[in-house]
């Protein structure tokens, strides 16, 4: 089974900074990595298809429009088996307390520790094998 990550994120320039950082695992087939520029098209894209090969969402908290904070409770509510990490430039107290009790696994800081969010992708294909 090919199993794939959303990326949520207004950032332009972020889809090919992933791609970059994990393109051994992209070009081996280990997963595949999908994007979304706002939380309205991450909403849609998974209540679309309701797949069990979507295995975590990554999303910024900081978006025009709707919030990654906003966002959160109903793609918990629409995905509930699919973890979701949070992306700030803030890693405060507050904000990482209010991701948490909206139904986030956890909080990353900006610049991404691209090593730390290997572990956690490992960890979740780890769970899906």
């Amino acid at each position: 089974m090919s199993v794939y990550i959303l990326i949520v994120d207004d950032e332009p320039d972020l889809e090919t900074l992933f791609r970059q950082h994990f393109r051994r695992e992209l070009r081996a087939g280990r997963f595949s990595m999908e994007f979304a520029t706002s939380a309205p098209a991450a909403l849609r894209r998974a209540s679309d298809v309701c797949d069990p090969s979507l295995v975590l969402i990554l999303s910024d908290i900081n978006m025009p429009g709707m919030s990654g904070l906003e966002m959160l409770p109903e793609i918990r509510a629409k995905r509930p088996e699919v973890p979701v990490i949070m992306i700030s430039a803030y890693g405060d107290a507050e904000t990482r307390r209010t991701a948490l009790e909206r139904g986030a696994e956890g909080l990353l800081t900006k610049p991404i520790d691209f090593g730390q969010l290997r572990q956690e992708i490992d960890a979740r294909l780890g769970q899906t094998a």
